[in-house]
């Protein structure tokens, strides 16, 4: 997957020298698109058996190259640095026509310091504990209306999907009758082609330019108030400001959040004696929820070079594109010891889910706890489970690793 081509190729820029280059798409790979009962996880694992570093002609969802840092040690260096590898991407904006940064995840030091330190409070213990009731109620709420339907159910669009979208709802302070729009919406803009991706961003812009107007007169306790009252350097947020921020917000909150549910089930649902293990002992829960972030990350930050640098040998030029998947991180054998292995009770889990340095992920408390009631409330409702038969999950790689067609089957 990541073997080393004596042939540099058209793609390859002068400056690569052959030695380094090698071959992986995020997108194109045979192991990364929608496979069913595919593992794209451990075929990413595989690239550990190549250099820590290397240059692939094609790994983007545009055909960019790009240098693949699998290491988690190099990857460190990457994310730590971000003045030397910056963030700036434009993602989200560019998709409209439009060039401004999700804030602050699309800032490089010393702007991104200022936005972080405002949102920080945001995230704070408190406020997380505040929330925890409605995650509890509403994972409630759904697993027990899957039940009074059968003993089987679609797990992505009924249960991971619509409690993300709801802890995200819940969020901003809007009740969530328009739940199932917002599952559409997230669904068009992650997983659906340019056209609808477009659409929905624009449908995500309109929405939340409507919900700062509204709460610049109709002031409450939630998200959205928070941004229109807050100030930066004595200054109030413009409102281009505010949809950046929020914009990632529901990025960030939904998708993450209900593949992790996903994979996490998956995986639980192909190993009957890893559920019964967590039957057995539910105060491990969180060690496993820990644990299982690690094997199945889903996340692929993706940094530019500002200067010319080398890395683990290999000369990173300015302007090139350097990607971390946490998912080669997460299986790095010098880093963690058996790493194809998933231990409920692994210690030092250093992982890189939530990414690493300035821009970890800033709501991954929030995220933690979602996944943490997700699953212990599924456990105490619903006996055992496996993948119903007749169906066949759908595993992809990408920017976002994740799983459809998940038909869990209780019965």
């Amino acid at each position: 997957m990541a073997s080393q081509s004596p042939n540099k190729g058209p793609n390859v820029p002068a400056h690569v020298p052959p030695e380094c280059v090698g071959s992986f798409n995020l997108y194109k790979s045979p192991e990364m698109r929608p496979t069913p009962f595919g593992d794209p996880f451990a075929a990413v694992g595989k690239l550990h058996e190549g250099p820590s570093v290397f240059y692939s002609p094609e790994t983007t969802r545009d055909g960019q190259g790009a240098w693949i840092v699998t290491s988690a040690e190099d990857q460190r260096t990457v994310l730590q640095d971000g003045t030397t590898f910056s963030s700036y991407r434009r993602i989200f904006s560019s998709a409209i026509g439009e060039d401004w940064p999700v804030i602050p995840l699309e800032l490089d030091p010393p702007e991104h310091g200022k936005y972080r330190s405002m949102l920080n409070p945001l995230m704070s213990p408190k406020r997380i504990a505040a929330l925890e009731p409605f995650v509890t109620a509403k994972a409630v709420e759904l697993i027990e209306g899957l039940k009074a339907r059968g003993t089987s159910a679609e797990i992505m669009t009924e249960f991971a999907f619509p409690l993300a979208v709801s802890v995200f709802l819940a969020f901003l302070g809007i009740p969530d009758d328009r739940l199932m729009e917002f599952v559409g919406w997230a669904n068009e803009l992650l997983h659906m082609g340019p056209a609808e991706r477009t659409a929905a961003a624009h449908k995500i812009l309109g929405f939340l330019d409507g919900m700062i107007a509204k709460r610049k007169t109709e002031p409450g306790e939630d998200f959205m108030t928070f941004l229109v009252q807050a100030e930066l350097e004595g200054r109030p947020l413009n409102d281009q400001e505010i949809r950046s921020i929020a914009v990632l917000l529901f990025i960030g909150g939904l998708d993450t959040v209900a593949t992790a549910i996903g994979l996490d089930l998956y995986y639980l649902a192909r190993n009957p004696d890893r559920q019964q293990e967590l039957r057995d002992n539910p105060d491990i829960m969180p060690s496993a929820v820990e644990e299982m972030l690690r094997a199945f990350p889903s996340v692929t930050p993706i940094r530019t070079a500002t200067r010319d640098v080398e890395l683990s040998g290999c000369p990173i030029r300015k302007g090139d594109l350097v990607s971390c998947p946490s998912m080669a991180s997460s299986r790095d054998p010098a880093e963690f010891p058996d790493p194809e292995t998933v231990d409920f009770n692994r210690e030092d889990n250093r992982h890189t889910a939530f990414a690493y340095g300035p821009h970890r992920c800033l709501g991954s408390h929030l995220a933690r706890r979602e996944l943490i009631i997700a699953l212990q409330e599924w456990f105490a409702r619903i006996p055992p489970f496996r993948i119903k038969d007749g169906t066949a999950p759908i595993t992809y790689g990408g920017f976002v690793f994740g799983v459809e067609n998940l038909v869990l089957d209780w019965s």
